[in-house]
C-alpha cells in the first residue's frame, strides 16, 4: 500500500519530464526575410528581429545563419541553451511530420530533414519544422483571430491563396505535408489560363490579389464600365476594393465574384473539417468588412446546414503570425 501524500517514482519522473524550459524560439522563414522571435514559454514575445535568407548555392547558408542568429541572441541575453525548450520553424514548402521538407523552390532547397539539420547546428536543441502557412494558421488560432477556439481554418489572401487547418489545437499537415493548400482547389473547369501550380481554374486565380486584378483586366477587355481611376493604368486589388466601397458597380461585381469563389470553396472545406471559426488574413484582408460580407454571403448559401453559422474573423497578428505559430509547434510537442 502506498502512503497517503507520497508520490511514486513514476509520478516524480513524469513531473520532471513534463517540466517546460523557460524560453523558446519561433522562426518564420520566407523567400525574402527570416523573421525570428525569442519567446517565454507562455507565448510572450520578448524580442523579434529579422535576417536575410542567403539563397546562393541552393540555400546552403540559410540554416547556419539561423543557428548563428539564435546562438547570438542567447549570448546577448545571457541565456543558457539548457534553458531553451526548442525552436519551431515555418518553411515555404510541404513538410512531413518528421521534419522532412519536400522541396522549397524559392529557397533552392530539395528534400531533406530541416528539423534534424537545424537541431544539429544548435548542439541538439529540439527543433520542429512545419509549413509556413500552417504555422501562421496556428499562430492565429493561438494568439490571434481564432484565439479561444481549437478548430480553425485560416485563409491567407495575398499574391496567391494560402491556407492552414488547425484541428484540436494542432496543425493538420496530411500524409504528404500538403494539407491546407486551399488555393489549388479547382473552382472552374472551363478556365483556359494556367495557374502557377500547372492546373487550370484554381481558387487563387480568382480570390487572390493577383486573381481579382486578372479578373479586372478581363472585364476591361470586355468593355465593361470601370471607374476612370482604373482605366489605362496598372490596377491593384486595393483600388478595386476602394472603388467597390465607393459604389462602382463593376468593382462590386469583381468583389462579389471573389466572394463567390472563396465562399463556395470554404463551404466545401467546412463540410470536411467543421471549424469553429474561419480566419481571413493576408494583404487582401485589409479591405475589411466588405470582403467578409462578400465571402459570407456566398458561404451561407453553399454551406452544409450544420456549418452554416461558422464565424468569420479577420486575422490580427499580421506578419508575426508565423513566429507565434512556429514557437507554438515546439511548445505543443
Amino acid at each position: 500500500m502506498k502512503r497517503p501524500g507520497k508520490r511514486t517514482l513514476m509520478q516524480v519522473f513524469r513531473k520532471e519530464r513534463t517540466k517546460m524550459k523557460p524560453y523558446a524560439f519561433g522562426i518564420d522563414l520566407g523567400g525574402t526575410t527570416v523573421k525570428c522571435g525569442f519567446f517565454k514559454n507562455d507565448g510572450s514575445l520578448i524580442e523579434k528581429w529579422e535576417i536575410p535568407p542567403i539563397k546562393d548555392n541552393g540555400g546552403v547558408q540559410i540554416l547556419p545563419d539561423i543557428a548563428a542568429a539564435i546562438k547570438g541572441k542567447l549570448s546577448e541575453r545571457d541565456v543558457s541553451p539548457e534553458d531553451v525548450e526548442g525552436v519551431g520553424i515555418g518553411v515555404p514548402g510541404p513538410v512531413l511530420a518528421n521534419g522532412v521538407v519536400n522541396g522549397c523552390v524559392n529557397l533552392g532547397w530539395g528534400v531533406f530533414n530541416v528539423a534534424e539539420e537545424l537541431s544539429g547546428l544548435l548542439g541538439g536543441i529540439p527543433v520542429v519544422a512545419a509549413n509556413d502557412a500552417n504555422v501562421a494558421a496556428l499562430g492565429e488560432q493561438w494568439k490571434g483571430g481564432g484565439e479561444g477556439n481549437q478548430n480553425v481554418v485560416m485563409v491567407t489572401l495575398g499574391t496567391g491563396v494560402g491556407g492552414g487547418i488547425i484541428v484540436g489545437g494542432r496543425i493538420l499537415a496530411g500524409g504528404h505535408g500538403a494539407a491546407g493548400e486551399i488555393g489549388h482547389i479547382q473552382m472552374r473547369k472551363d478556365e483556359t489560363a494556367v495557374c502557377g501550380c500547372g492546373k487550370k481554374g484554381c481558387l487563387e486565380q480568382y480570390a487572390s490579389a493577383t486573381g481579382i486584378v486578372r479578373m479586372a483586366h478581363l472585364a476591361l477587355k470586355e468593355e465593361r464600365k470601370l471607374p476612370s481611376l482604373l482605366d489605362g493604368k496598372e490596377i491593384t486589388s486595393k483600388e478595386i476594393f476602394d472603388a467597390a466601397k465607393a459604389g462602382d458597380d463593376a468593382a462590386l461585381g469583381l468583389v462579389d465574384t471573389l466572394g463567390e469563389m472563396l465562399g463556395t470553396a470554404l463551404a466545401h472545406i467546412t463540410a470536411v473539417v467543421d471549424p469553429d471559426v474561419i480566419v481571413i488574413g493576408g494583404g487582401v484582408s485589409k479591405a475589411g468588412q466588405i470582403l467578409i460580407d462578400a465571402i459570407t454571403k456566398h458561404y451561407r448559401t453553399a454551406a452544409f446546414h450544420a456549418c452554416r453559422d461558422t464565424e468569420f474573423k479577420l486575422a490580427v497578428l499580421g506578419n508575426d503570425a508565423g513566429m507565434y505559430g512556429a514557437v507554438r509547434t515546439i511548445l505543443n510537442r
